[in-house]
């Protein structure tokens, strides 16, 4: 009796009935066509080969015993054969170490590494090759006899000579590879299991369309905007980057001053420079989650649904991945993405397969860094690195966004360690910004008479009152309680413990008292100083960062409208803040505005305070380069023993381990709307999927791990998927100030005895 035809995966159909087996011969060349089709510019031939090799573990008797029989043709028995039941991504890759030596490290890395991530060579793959089971696998697997089509590699040379970047490339390059492998099998895989959803797929429209529906809504927009100055230069503005989308691709800056109208100047330079140098898509960058709703909501207003909202809040943990789960992560295929500095840099260097899957999408993107000013100096060296590497190698322009352009020039100093590689060549789009800083000016400063004074926030809280409307800006959710606890009732309140879709609503509240003149007290973290056009006569601003101080002042007359200019004060808070980047942007800040007679916000004087800034701190202070880059070394054996693993561990711009998700009750203003409900209900039957994992993310809240581990063991959270949590109590989520880890104490002057 003949063997049955070896198989890849099996799944029921609609009808609950099996279909036919997904063939495994068919699946891997279809996955190594995809793979080599997403790798054509940078390595096709390497990832055809991944692609026809990352599987050939299937091939052995034990692996088609365990999918026929003993999972029951279950959709995920290949992620649970991971577990020990039926390895099969180990004879790949030692089928590459064997054909191509010391090159073949590069293949042995993305086959072994496609279910459970690239690991690091020392202490990982080379003690796993090592291992008798791992040879048993590929001599099993061998000796099933796959088609020579599969196992012959042509003409195929394994040669390091023509890496992007060289030894300071390979790292980024094997992710990438990596990633158009691991995109490769997730499509397959997803046209067989799920052919509805493979079917939706690449129906974005072209880009060239939606510069069309862009220039509509700017006509539009210039057809209803008053004739004020300020609209005029924004226009300029907008002109210019139009204009300078001409020029050759590569690193380019963007300075505006805040209200200049950067976020659609920028997209406009990049629709254009995507259409006249054949860029792929453009991938809009922005520092926090927090507002990433809102300019997320400004380009949907636009491009409808082709523009994708991707952060971290709703992913699962690792290790807790399944096969509906791994099907739902992105892969960036759609024209324009909007995501954080979190997502975009970690997935730049992480190791696990649903960060890297979109990795080869951002060859030959425009990648707009907004509000670049806040790259975070802790990890700038290896971010500063990569961006070279982007646009040097993979076809990538790069816009740095901003009003306070950060310090990212190369420079040397005596103590190599301050020395920094960083962005030359850099071309600003902005003829003359000096000009533009000059005439955006609509507000006077008024900076501490004495830098060591505090204000209390009872005395701030009494200062602030007296004004029917204005804006006070402080360093922490903590100070924002503290303060808004001490104002008057009606005080609005902003912080990132409120979840987006509140967070909206109460900036779109905002924006309305506002307009027709009703008092509006509002107290935020600075939240609020990055993408939130709110126009506020008098601005308070807690000492921070010279950076964060400037973007505070652009909420202030941001439209220009008031007869003289608006009001901005600076303040010492009763306590500094917390050891770390803020202290650090705190005593930079003093240095560089102590004593000074004239304006604080000029280009000169934001370019002294990050090299103040970035002198201070250790740029590369989890020792990243040292892990991938390989800095004055040579591509030999032992420079292939890269540590992937370690470094995506160590490159964490937000300590995830010491904060998790939850997901909040938001019902709406008036406590009336039920979609978070429905939400959750579709999630508890259908599991993960895309648009519901988007969904979710406007209605999730990053907590300390202590404060919502004490949750969870009261009863007031509940696990919802690994590593991400829903509320259960009512009291959690507070309509005011959102997600309260302790209940909210009733102010004084919210009662009888208080009035």
């Amino acid at each position: 009796m003949d063997k049955p035809h070896p198989i890849a995966h099996a799944a029921h159909d609609a009808t609950g009935n099996w279909r036919a087996p997904h063939d495994l011969v068919d699946h891997l060349e279809s996955v190594g066509d995809l793979a080599a089709g997403f790798a054509v510019h940078f390595g096709l031939e390497w990832a055809r080969i991944a692609g026809r090799w990352h599987d050939l573990g299937k091939f052995r008797s034990r692996f088609q015993r365990y999918i026929r029989l003993a999972s029951g043709f279950e959709a995920d028995a290949h992620i649970k054969g991971e577990a020990g039941k039926a390895p099969h991504s180990t004879a790949g890759a030692l089928l590459a170490l064997e054909r191509f030596g010391v090159a073949g490290r590069v293949l042995a890395y993305l086959i072994a590494g496609h279910h459970a991530g690239l690991d690091d060579w020392f202490g990982g793959l080379r003690e796993r090759f090592e291992n008798p089971q791992s040879r048993a696998e590929l001599v099993e697997s061998l000796a099933e006899h796959p088609p020579a089509d599969i196992l012959d590699a042509g003409d195929f040379k394994a040669s390091l000579g023509n890496v992007p970047g060289g030894k300071d490339g390979f790292a980024l390059w094997v992710r990438m590879l990596f990633s158009a492998l691991v995109d490769a099998d997730f499509l397959d895989t997803e046209r067989y299991m799920d052919p509805d959803k493979f079917a939706s797929r690449n129906t974005w429209p072209p880009l060239g369309n939606l510069a069309t529906l862009f220039d509509a809504h700017m006509a539009k927009l210039s057809i209803s905007a008053a004739a004020t100055p300020v609209n005029r230069l924004r226009a300029d503005i907008l002109r210019q980057c139009r204009a300078a989308a001409a020029r050759d691709p590569g690193l380019f800056s963007l300075t505006v001053p805040t209200g200049g109208g950067k976020t659609l100047s920028g997209m406009a330079f990049a629709l254009e420079h995507a259409r006249l140098h054949g860029k792929r898509r453009i991938v809009h960058v922005i520092p926090y989650t927090s507002i990433i709703e809102q300019t997320a909501d400004v380009f949907r207003d636009i491009f409808g649904e082709a523009v994708i909202e991707h952060h971290s809040n709703a992913e699962s943990s690792p290790g807790d991945e399944t096969a509906a789960s791994r099907l739902a992560c992105e892969n960036w295929d759609a024209p324009i993405v909007v995501t954080t500095n979190v997502q975009f840099f970690e997935s730049l260097f992480a190791s696990r397969t649903s960060r890297c899957r979109k990795l080869h999408n951002i060859v030959d993107a425009v990648i707009v860094l907004d509000e670049a000013q806040l790259l975070p100096p802790e990890f700038l060296q290896p971010i500063l690195d990569v961006l070279n590497l982007l646009t040097r190698h993979y076809g990538a322009s790069v816009v740095l966004s901003t009003a306070t352009q950060p310090a990212l020039a190369s420079r040397q100093y005596f103590d190599a360690r301050q020395s920094l590689r960083g962005l030359d060549k850099v071309r600003e789009i902005i003829a003359e910004p000096d000009a533009l800083y000059a005439a955006l000016e609509r507000v006077t400063v008024q900076l501490p008479r004495d830098w060591h004074q505090a204000t209390d926030w009872p005395k701030l809280a009494e200062t602030l009152a007296a004004h029917d409307s204005v804006l006070a800006i402080v360093n922490t959710r903590n100070d924002a309680r503290a303060l808004w606890e001490a104002m008057p009732r009606g005080t609005l309140h902003l912080s990132a413990l409120m979840c987006g879709a509140h967070r909206s609503q109460v900036i779109e509240d905002i924006k309305m008292r506002l307009k027709v003149g009703t008092t509006t007290r509002v107290v935020s973290t600075q939240l609020v100083e990055a993408g939130v056009d709110v126009d506020f006569p008098v601005v308070y601003r807690a000492l921070a960062g010279l950076d964060s101080m400037a973007q505070a002042a652009g909420r202030c007359n941001r439209e220009g409208r008031l007869d003289g200019k608006g009001k901005v004060v600076v303040l010492v808070p009763p306590k500094q803040a917390p050891p770390g980047l803020l202290r650090q942007g705190e005593n930079a800040s003093r240095d560089v505005l102590h004593d000074i007679p004239d304006v604080p916000f000029t280009r000169a004087k934001f370019a002294a305070y990050f090299e103040r800034l970035y002198h201070g701190c250790q740029l590369d202070k989890a020792g990243i380069c040292d892990k991938l880059f390989m800095a004055n070394k040579k591509l030999s054996a032992d420079d292939l023993a890269v540590e992937f693993r370690s470094a995506a561990e160590c490159f964490k711009l937000i300590d995830d381990e010491d904060s998790l998700p939850i997901v909040v009750r938001y019902r709406g203003k008036n406590g009336q709307n039920g979609e978070i409900d429905g939400l959750l209900g579709r999630l508890k039957q259908d599991g993960p999927q895309r648009w519901l994992m988007r969904k979710l993310q406007r209605y999730t809240v990053s907590l300390r791990r202590g404060q919502a581990l004490a949750l969870l063991a009261r009863g007031d959270i509940e696990g919802l998927l690994p590593g991400l949590y829903v509320q259960v109590s009512e009291w959690l989520y507070d309509p005011e100030t959102g997600l309260n880890p302790e209940p909210i104490l009733l102010r004084p002057q919210d009662t009888i005895w208080g009035n």
